[in-house]
């Protein structure tokens, strides 16, 4: 599984207009499913609106070999045949669903009491949620509902969460819920990690200064200030201590540029954070962020100085935090919610690139696609995840590679990597899929034990 757009500013109120007005709804919370969304608009014919605008469908199937390995001398090989049947459905900007599920039944490799299906797939309720992919309702993505999985997810300022993924526990597969509105000159967003368990939940106000103080402006959201509290239950996917954090930041546009077809912005931002009931614990954040966008090409980059104290650190909701809730990378082997993070500072940077060397459409059609996060600590510690993708050959060879790299410079650092290859063939309709990568398994005993998948086989769909 592949994350994609894992950066968010407050978009809908920065940036009205410029490139995207007239495009689908992308929710920016689930973008797994933007392949299929692809291949959903190179199946149908432009509209003209989306009152005359018509169902459009991929409906498809994938049979491969999916195969567990240990690691590290943990565990036992184990053999599946997987079988993922999904069904897309796509009536203009207005509405998307996707529905289907992987069925992993056992070749070899049974341990005491296994089944026939993984039951690791479908142990708890919110197992059941994985059928879900996406769904999206909502005319733009300033005022929009949806649900399914969350890949490379951000809260708005990102600065709780951060690139957050509900899919990194390989046991664990839920699907949550998201909604975004504006109302005057009050924009928010709100979402829950798992919408059948007791997880994340979330939610960021953010106001628009110069509307409140002077009037609806010609361009709105030039000065911005929002406030964002998330909170983990802990009785989804493992139990886990709770935990709270708030943020407050502040974003001013400092340069802003557009044409019908181009944009740039240049916005400073600044914002102080904390973990209510904790005193002592606080974080401070200053930084940068640019957003060029063309036809062809989408940037976004930030880059920000922060502090932490007392066990507060900004991002804490990130891309790894489905498997630090039970322990954290580096020398301490605590939860999250129990670990006492360094007092310190940090400098972080993102780079998120999309090109296509035809026209963009959104985020979705690319034949570059590039995520990058870095954090480097006052205290020697550096963390690290990011994703590549490419199209190539009339688009009919796909290629993606994911890592994550959490407490490098530390004792106990943790590693994932994982790729993709899809090669479309015999006009399209048939495709070959090769995947594989490294895993880590929540324990009972909250412990983390490493493995392995590797995966290949073909799928049939009615796309071309």
């Amino acid at each position: 599984m592949f994350s994609h757009r894992s950066w968010a500013v407050v978009l809908p109120l920065l940036l009205p207009g410029v490139g995207r007005a007239e495009e689908p709804i992308v929710p920016p919370l689930w973008e797994e499913a933007e392949a299929v969304i692809r291949e959903l608009e190179a199946a149908s014919p432009p509209v003209e609106s989306d009152a005359t605008s018509s169902w459009t469908n991929v409906l498809r199937l994938e049979s491969t070999t999916w195969t567990l390995l240990p690691r590290s001398g943990a565990g036992g090989a184990e053999g599946f045949v997987q079988v993922e049947p999904m069904v897309a459905l796509d009536q203009g900007e207005w509405i998307r669903l996707n529905v289907g599920a992987p069925l992993r039944l056992r070749l070899w490799g049974d341990s005491a009491g296994a089944g026939l299906v993984r039951k690791e797939d479908w142990d708890t309720l919110s197992d059941w949620g994985q059928v879900m992919r996406l769904f999206s309702v909502g005319v733009d993505a300033s005022n929009a509902v949806w649900a399914g999985r969350m890949e490379g997810y951000s809260l708005l300022s990102g600065h709780l969460v951060r690139r957050y993924s509900n899919q990194l526990n390989p046991d664990y597969h839920p699907a949550g819920l998201g909604a975004s509105g504006t109302l005057g000159p009050v924009y928010a967003e709100a979402f829950v990690s798992d919408l059948l368990g007791a997880r994340l939940t979330g939610a960021e106000v953010a106001l628009d200064v110069q509307h409140v103080l002077f009037g609806r402006p010609a361009v709105p959201g030039r000065y911005t200030l929002a406030f964002s509290a998330v909170h983990d239950w802990g009785r989804a996917g493992g139990v886990s201590a709770p935990m709270t954090l708030a943020h407050v930041d502040g974003t001013a546009v400092v340069l802003r540029r557009r044409s019908r077809d181009t944009g740039l912005e240049v916005h400073v931002l600044g914002g102080w954070g904390g973990r209510p009931g904790e005193g002592g614990a606080w974080g401070a954040v200053a930084g940068l962020g640019l957003e060029a966008v063309s036809s062809t090409v989408d940037l976004r980059a930030r880059l920000e100085g922060r502090l932490q104290r007392g066990g507060f650190r900004q991002g804490a909701f990130g891309p790894d935090y489905e498997l630090a809730r039970f322990q954290v990378a580096g020398s301490s082997p605590a939860p999250l919610a129990e670990s006492s993070f360094p007092r310190g500072g940090s400098a972080y940077g993102e780079v998120i690139l999309g090109w296509d060397a035809v026209r963009l459409s959104g985020m979705r059609q690319r034949h570059v696609f590039v995520s990058l996060g870095v954090e480097a600590f006052t205290w020697g510690r550096v963390d690290v995840d990011g994703r590549m993708e490419a199209q190539l050959f009339h688009r009919d060879l796909s290629l993606g590679v994911s890592g994550l790299a959490m407490g490098m410079g530390q004792s106990r650092a943790r590693y994932l990597v994982s790729a993709e290859a899809r090669w479309r063939f015999l006009g399209g309709r048939l495709f070959a899929v090769g995947q594989g990568g490294t895993l880590l398994f929540p324990t009972p005993e909250r412990a983390l034990r490493p493995g392995a998948f590797v995966g290949v086989g073909l799928g049939v769909d009615n796309v071309r």
